[in-house]
């Protein structure tokens, strides 16, 4: 038998949960996003179906673009509840299992497995799933959680994939940078300006160069990201958030910096009352600005000691203000804090 790690994925999680409430809905687009009313402005979509998809729908756009393009589709609000307790239940028949389990969150998992067919595991896995919840799943294999979190990405919708050392450059050496897990736009263009396109180029890139380029540790991780190189231990503890966040976009665009400020302080009490209901204390802060072009920027701190208070959150916001040029509107505000484990 050979050790595998299984990325289990919830296909279109909150389009599916919604599903299992209004089944009449399926094989017609469906879009959630805000309070669902498409044509109120400065809102985005969180989730589209498959068949949303094929119009152009995608997480992350406005509504009203969302309406655009798909005029007849059917537009849902977000209901957190709902969602948490859809995914509970999954992760409980996945715990059912007596696999070791890690959680990331509301739509996915690890599970480690020494077994010689993953495949039937993979499938009775879903057939579980569905059994218990209505929910489709994709599953991704691999010898490590790096190449099963990858692999998930070609079984979509509801399939299963491997992805293994044997196979990893052969399916991926020839897609570009921006194809691996942790690499965005700006990190594929900055690696074409040093002539780095494809996974492969990166693969074979000079570790030396790599840091200087990106610095000591980050040059080499993206060095061995393109190897398909890692995490081989599943983290059995419930799954608990890292950080907690709030942010808002706004009717009217901000033009006035002490405007932005008493936003940020806003948001900062906000994100802080959950902090305190959940027994956790804050480390560090961030701010997310989104400007009237839509580019989003955001940049962090370290408190000078750990708090669960809200006027060092806030000072720490309004005081990261000054990282950033504010020479647009801006559209989006977003205060999101890093917390300690809880005792």
């Amino acid at each position: 038998m050979a050790d595998w790690f299984l990325h289990v994925d919830l296909d279109q999680f909150q389009v599916s949960a919604e599903l299992l409430r209004r089944p009449e809905l399926r094989g017609r687009p469906v879009v959630v996003g805000g309070d669902g009313d498409p044509t109120r402005a400065r809102q985005v979509v969180t989730c589209a179906s498959y068949e949303a998809r094929a119009l152009g729908v995608r997480a992350g756009l406005p509504m009203r673009a969302a309406l655009r393009k798909a005029p007849d589709a059917v537009y849902l609000p977000l209901d957190m509840a709902h969602y948490e307790l859809v995914s509970a239940q999954v992760m409980d028949v996945l715990r059912g299992t007596g696999r070791p389990l890690e959680v990331w969150g509301w739509d996915e998992a690890f599970l480690f497995a020494p077994v010689d067919d993953p495949e039937a595991l993979a499938g009775r896995l879903q057939a579980m799933v569905h059994d218990a919840t209505g929910l489709p799943c994709s599953i991704g294999l691999g010898d490590n959680k790096l190449r099963a979190k990858v692999a998930t990405g070609f079984g979509k919708p509801a399939g299963i994939y491997r992805l293994t050392r044997d196979n990893w450059m052969a399916v991926m050496g020839d897609r570009p940078v921006r194809a691996l897990w942790g690499v965005g736009a700006r990190g594929a263009a900055r690696f074409a300006e040093h002539g780095i396109r494809t996974v492969a180029d990166l693969a074979s890139a000079d570790p030396a160069e790599l840091a200087r380029w990106w610095g000591p540790t980050t040059g080499p991780r993206y060095r061995a990201l393109a190897r398909g190189e890692g995490e081989t231990t599943i983290r059995t503890e419930p799954w608990i958030a890292r950080s907690r966040s709030h942010q808002t976009t706004y009717p009217d665009d901000l033009t006035d910096r002490a405007e932005v400020e008493r936003e940020l302080r806003v948001l900062a009490d906000r994100v802080v009352a959950d902090v305190v209901a959940e027994d956790r204390v804050i480390t560090k802060v961030a701010v997310i600005v989104r400007n009237s072009s839509f580019f989003t920027e955001s940049h962090i701190r370290t408190l000078p000691a750990p708090t669960t208070l809200t006027a060092p959150v806030a000072a720490a916001a309004v005081e990261l203000l000054d990282r950033f040029e504010l020479r647009r509107p801006v559209r989006l505000l977003g205060v999101r804090v890093e917390l300690t484990p809880p005792v």
